[in-house]
C-alpha cells in the first residue's frame, strides 16, 4: 500500500470520528484508524484531532493521511509447520515447542513470524508492526494451538473476541502435587514482578492485571496431576502463574516451579489443546485442535505406568 490522502465532507453520518472513518474506509481497520488518529493524521475542519471518540455532528470537513506499511526487516524463513487449518484470512498453526513466537531481544530468527512469513509471504505488516499476523501468543516452551491473521481485517475480528473474552481456550497441564479439589478456579491479578522483569506475579489489591483461570482434574497420580485449564483470561505467563500460586506448579516449570524437575522432562509441561472461536464468514464458533505434543505423551505414558 502506497501513501494516500483523503478528504471526506461528512453529511448526515454522525457519531465518533473513528467509526465514521471505519465505514468511508472499508479496507482499514478500525485498530489502525485509531492509531492514525492518535499519531496526529487527522484533521476535522483544518484542526487536528488526535482521539478516536471525538463526536461528529454533521457537516465537518474530514482528511485523513494514510502512510504505507513500513517494510519490514524481518527474514522470512522456511521453517516446517504443522498447519491445522488455513484459509485465504488466516492460518491455524501447532506450533512445535522451542519456538519463539515472534521476534524479540535474543530471538532474531527461527520464530514462528519468521516461518509465517516464508509460508504466506504476502502476509500483511498489521499497522506495520514488527509482529505481522499475530493475534495472541504461546509460551516458546508451550506446544499447541495458535492462529495468526493473514490481513489487518482478520486480525481486528480476531484479536476483538480475545479482547471481548468470547474465544475459548483448553490447555493440558501435568503439575507437581494434587489440587485440593478436584475442580477449581483461580482470580488473582497478575502484573510484572518487581524482583525479575521478566517473570510476572500474583499481586493483591488491584495492583494487577484481572486474571482468571478455571481447572479440572483430568487424572491423579502419586504425586502430580493431570489438568484440563481454561484461561478466562490472557495474562502473561498467566496459567503458570496461577498454578504456582495455589501451590501446584507445573512438572518442569524452572521459572515458576521447581529448578530440579520431579520427572525426566526438558520443558514445562504445557500444551495448548483447543482454541474455540469464529472466523469471517462463518456464522458459529469453530474448533481447532492440537493432539498432545509426542514428548508430553511419553512423559504422561511413564507415570501411567
Amino acid at each position: 500500500m502506497n501513501d494516500s490522502s483523503y478528504k471526506f465532507e461528512v453529511s448526515d453520518t454522525l457519531g465518533r470520528i473513528d467509526s465514521v472513518l471505519v465505514s468511508m474506509l472499508e479496507e482499514v481497520s478500525r485498530n489502525r484508524i485509531q492509531k492514525l488518529i492518535r499519531s496526529g493524521r487527522v484533521k476535522v475542519d483544518g484542526q487536528l484531532i488526535r482521539k478516536p471518540s471525538y463526536k461528529l455532528l454533521g457537516g465537518e470537513i474530514l482528511e485523513i493521511y494514510i502512510p504505507k506499511i513500513k517494510e519490514t526487516e524481518l527474514i522470512a524463513e522456511h521453517i516446517p509447520l504443522d498447519i491445522v487449518y488455513e484459509d485465504h484470512n488466516l492460518v491455524v498453526v501447532n506450533k512445535a515447542a522451542g519456538m519463539v513466537v515472534h521476534p524479540s531481544v535474543g530471538h532474531d530468527s527461527g520464530t514462528l513470524v519468521n516461518a509465517i512469513l516464508a509460508h504466506a509471504p504476502d502476509i500483511e505488516g498489521i499497522g506495520g508492526e514488527m509482529r505481522p499476523g499475530v493475534v495472541h501468543r504461546l509460551d516458546k516452551d508451550t506446544s499447541g494451538i495458535i492462529i495468526l491473521a493473514k490481513n489487518d481485517r482478520t486480525h481486528q475480528f480476531l484479536q476483538n473476541q480475545f479482547i471481548e473474552r468470547t474465544t475459548e481456550k483448553i490447555y493440558y497441564a501435568l503439575v507437581d502435587g494434587i489440587p485440593k479439589s478436584s475442580t477449581g478456579r483461580v482470580e488473582a491479578d497478575i502484573a510484572r514482578s518487581k524482583k525479575d522483569r521478566k517473570k510476572m506475579a500474583v499481586f493483591p489489591g488491584g495492583q494487577g492485571r484481572e486474571a482468571v483461570t478455571y481447572y479440572r482434574i483430568l487424572e491423579q497420580f502419586d504425586k502430580h496431576a493431570y489438568l484440563e485449564v481454561k484461561p478466562e483470561t490472557g495474562r502473561t505467563h498467566q496459567i503458570r502463574v496461577h498454578l504456582a500460586f495455589i501451590g501446584i506448579p507445573i512438572a518442569g516449570d524452572r521459572v515458576y516451579g521447581r529448578k530440579k524437575p520431579t520427572i525426566d522432562i526438558k520443558r514445562h509441561f504445557l500444551h495448548a489443546a483447543e482454541l474455540r472461536l469464529l472466523i469471517p464468514g462463518e456464522t458459529s464458533a469453530r474448533s481447532f485442535l492440537a493432539k498432545l505434543a509426542p514428548d508430553l505423551e511419553t512423559v504422561l505414558n511413564k507415570i501411567r505406568r
